[in-house]
C-alpha cells in the first residue's frame, strides 16, 4: 500500500501509520505531525517504506516512489527502461532530501554532471573526491557545495548509491561471481560489496540474484 504526498493524511488517519516511518509534502508536514502524533514524520527525505506499506512527498517523488516499487519487483533493469521512457531519474533514494537548493540542470548545462558521467563509465575504478573534482576542473570545496546542491545528497553517497545499482544490473543479468561484480562494480572486495548491499537493499546480493533469476549462483 501506498500513497503519494497528502495521501499520507488518509493512510494516517486509517492508523496504518502509527509507529511507522512516514513523509509528506514538507509544507503540510506540521499539520501532519500535530494531527497524527504517532506517526514517526519524516519531512525532509523523499519516500518512506515500512513492511509494504510507502508514503512519499510531493507529487514528483511519487514517481521516485513508483520507480523503487518497480525495481523491487522487477529488477534495476526493467526499473531503468521505465524512468528513461518516462525521463526521470532512474534511482533516487528514498533517503535524499526532499528540498535542493537549486534544481538539477541539463547535463549540458551542469559542472558536475561532467563528474557523474566520467564516475559512471570508470565504476569499476577507485574513484576519490580529488578525482570527481578533477573531472569537472574545480576545487575539491567548490565541486562538493555544487553537487550537493543539485543532488541534495554528498559525492561520495552518490557514489556508493551508483555502485549498489550497478552490482544489482550485474547480478540480474549475469552469472558473474559475487568477488567478480564486487570488483566490477568499484566495491573492491566481496566482503565489502556485501556489507555496503545489505544496508542498501536489505538483502544480501545472493538473496537478491535468487529473487530475479529464480536459482541459486555463485556466491
Amino acid at each position: 500500500m501506498a500513497s503519494i504526498c497528502t495521501g499520507a493524511f488518509v493512510l494516517a488517519a486509517a492508523g496504518l501509520l502509527d509507529g511507522r516511518p512516514a513523509t509528506t509534502h514538507r509544507k503540510n508536514s506540521p499539520d501532519f505531525a500535530r494531527l497524527f502524533p504517532e506517526v514517526h514524520l519524516d519531512p525532509h527525505v523523499l519516500f518512506t517504506e515500512s513492511d509494504g506499506i510507502l508514503t512519499s512527498a510531493g507529487v514528483a517523488s511519487g514517481l521516485d516512489l513508483c520507480i523503487h516499487m518497480i525495481r523491487a519487483d522487477h529488477g534495476a533493469a526493467v526499473a531503468n527502461d521505465v524512468a528513461r521512457g518516462t525521463v526521470i531519474p532512474p534511482n533516487r533514494e528514498g533517503g535524499q532530501a526532499q528540498y535542493i537548493q537549486r534544481p538539477v540542470p541539463d547535463n549540458s548545462m551542469s559542472v558536475v554532471s561532467r563528474a557523474r558521467i566520467w564516475a559512471l563509465a570508470n565504476l569499476d575504478r577507485p574513484i576519490t573526491l580529488d578525482a570527481l573534482a578533477r573531472a569537472c576542473a574545480v576545487s575539491r570545496r567548490t565541486f562538493t557545495r555544487r553537487f550537493r546542491e543539485e543532488t541534495g545528497i554528498s559525492p561520495m553517497q552518490w557514489l556508493l548509491e551508483q555502485r549498489v545499482q550497478r552490482a544489482c544490473e550485474l547480478l540480474e543479468t549475469t552469472d558473474r561471481s559475487v568477488d567478480r561484480i564486487a570488483g566490477d562494480a568499484g566495491f573492491g572486495t566481496g566482503a565489502a560489496m556485501r556489507m555496503h548491499f545489505r544496508q542498501s537493499v536489505g538483502v544480501t546480493p545472493q538473496a537478491y540474484r535468487m529473487t530475479f533469476r529464480g536459482q541459486a549462483q555463485p556466491a
